[in-house]
């Protein structure tokens, strides 16, 4: 066979398996998902059978590919093609030069399933890919529980148990979490634990609610952790995980591998250890883990969604060894964390602009979830480069409807004719009544612009609360305030401290 033939053989034998590639992702990620993200990946052809180039319109979607995908993408062309050792995600822009990111493969890995979807803020959108529980482990250096890869190196797993996820989050560092009163002790001592030297507690246990930094701490833990020592072992694992492995390893009668791998750790981190309460079996041998670790002088850290003492099914020898070290709790974050977060998010975004209303409605109606808040922006970000829209309130209003409806504070009509009577110092009579003096007719407007955001109230409906007025006066009054806001600092102030009273 010539060059040229083995040249038009690979290329016809890529595009085969591109085609499965793309119908698996399409039956697993669901019809939603594929359509926003996946669908616009077009195969490069090329000559070199190692690598599969793949690319897509924008870098903004070329990252999100490569961190949710791409392990994913590479584990299903190897089922295919088992020559390939690498895929290549390229960033296809008009007059630019392709950028590459290449994904190197994970050694003997099966396919794992990709990550969830970016806005899982969404109220029950089209089925979502499910993440397997995560894993990390971290090794440089020597170790005969490691087999070479190109790089990251990723310790392997046993005999009949899934193989490691990949390393830590790269986001997820100390200089990416944002510090403030609600969670800056448990940063000062993920900090303090992972400095060198002796330790000086442990272990750590990190609590609170879903999606306000436990895991992010945790990975920053390690990553800084691995940064002064290099060849230290770093196992990351949910607690699910640890119970996974540790059943597989007794089916495979080989315990002992599974004890010496997580006792050999020199930082160990389980994450939502609640997974494990109940499970009688699984408690023992964390039990033993831990009492290892800890009396070996190495470094644990745990996390769940709630204090040692209120985990319920947990034994209390457990409990009671959480509580030796420190515990630093994580509360909500409120509404200055939530807008200053949203700041940081953009500074990975540096080709979008985000209006600063966008940013506070963001902040105010989603302040549960720091994870929903962040997928709530990549959502409108996402949802503007596929339509080629300005990022504006009414875009941000449509694109996240019914995640906005969901979060969303119920807020009424007459809630905000008093705010607003009581802010301008007027009687709520003066706003419905038939007076146009500025001094009530701009308080008005604002009254009816907030029911406009606020409410779901028709444009009719919000008219006949004002004193019976016409639908077309309430969209003068939208039109008039947002104008407003733009050039007059004052009105723009008051709208802001309003929203921010109305949605608590």
């Amino acid at each position: 066979m010539t060059k040229w033939q083995g040249s038009v053989t690979h290329a016809s034998e890529a595009e085969k398996a591109w085609a499965r590639v793309r119908a698996s992702l399409r039956e697993s990620a669901g019809a939603r998902l594929f359509e926003q993200w996946l669908r616009p990946i077009e195969l490069i052809p090329g000559e070199d059978r190692d690598t599969i180039r793949l690319a897509l319109p924008s870098a903004f979607m070329t990252n999100w590919v490569r961190n949710h995908y791409a392990d994913r993408l590479v584990l299903e062309f190897k089922q295919i093609l088992p020559n390939v050792r690498t895929v290549q995600i390229e960033t296809r822009a008009p007059g630019r030069a392709p950028v590459v990111l290449a994904i190197e493969p994970v050694a003997d890995a099966t396919p794992a399933k990709p990550v969830a979807d970016p806005v899982p803020v969404e109220a029950k959108p089209a089925p979502k890919p499910v993440a397997e529980p995560a894993q990390v482990s971290m090794k440089f250096g020597v170790d005969p529980s490691l087999k070479p890869a190109p790089a990251p190196v990723v310790a392997s797993a046993p005999v009949g148990v899934p193989a490691e996820r990949p390393p830590l989050d790269p986001r997820y560092t100390f200089a990416r979490f944002v510090v403030d009163p609600s969670n800056k002790v448990a940063f000062n001592a993920a900090k303090v634990l992972a400095e060198p030297g002796p330790v000086r507690f442990s272990p750590l246990f990190l609590h609170s609610g879903t999606g306000q930094g436990k895991t992010h701490l945790m990975h920053a833990i390690g990553h800084a952790f691995l940064e002064h020592n290099p060849n230290a072992i770093v196992l990351c694992m949910s607690a699910e995980r640890f119970m996974y492995d540790f059943v597989a390893s007794m089916r495979a009668r080989d315990t002992h591998a599974f004890k010496q791998r997580l006792r050999g750790a020199d930082l160990l981190l389980i994450d939502d250890l609640q997974f494990i309460a109940g499970k009688d079996a699984t408690q023992e041998e964390f039990f033993h883990t831990v009492n290892e670790i800890m009396a070996a002088g190495k470094r644990l850290v745990i996390s769940a969604d709630r204090c040692p003492q209120a985990l319920e099914g947990v034994e209390a020898r457990i409990v009671s060894r959480m509580s030796v070290g420190l515990v630093a709790d994580i509360k909500a974050p409120d509404l200055t964390l939530r807008r200053t977060i949203l700041d940081r998010k953009l500074v990975d975004l540096p080709d979008m602009r985000v209006p600063t209303d966008v940013l506070d409605l963001l902040a105010a109606r989603i302040h549960a979830n720091i994870r929903e808040l962040e997928g709530a922006l990549n959502r409108v970000v996402a949802y503007a480069q596929l339509t080629g829209d300005t990022i504006d309130l009414d875009f941000a209003v449509a694109t996240l409807g019914e995640v906005l409806r969901g979060a969303q504070k119920r807020v009424t009509i007459d809630e905000i004719q008093k705010l607003v009577s009581a802010h301008f110092e007027l009687k709520p009579l003066d706003l419905i009544s038939a007076r146009r003096a500025r001094a009530v007719a701009r308080p008005r407007q604002i009254a009816m612009y907030l029911a406009k955001r606020l409410t779901t109230r028709s444009l009719p409906e919000i008219g006949r609360k004002f004193g019976g007025r016409d639908h077309s006066t309430v969209i003068h009054a939208v039109r008039k305030i947002e104008e407003l806001r733009d050039s007059d600092r004052d009105i723009d102030a008051a709208v802001r401290v309003l929203m921010r009273e109305l949605e608590g």
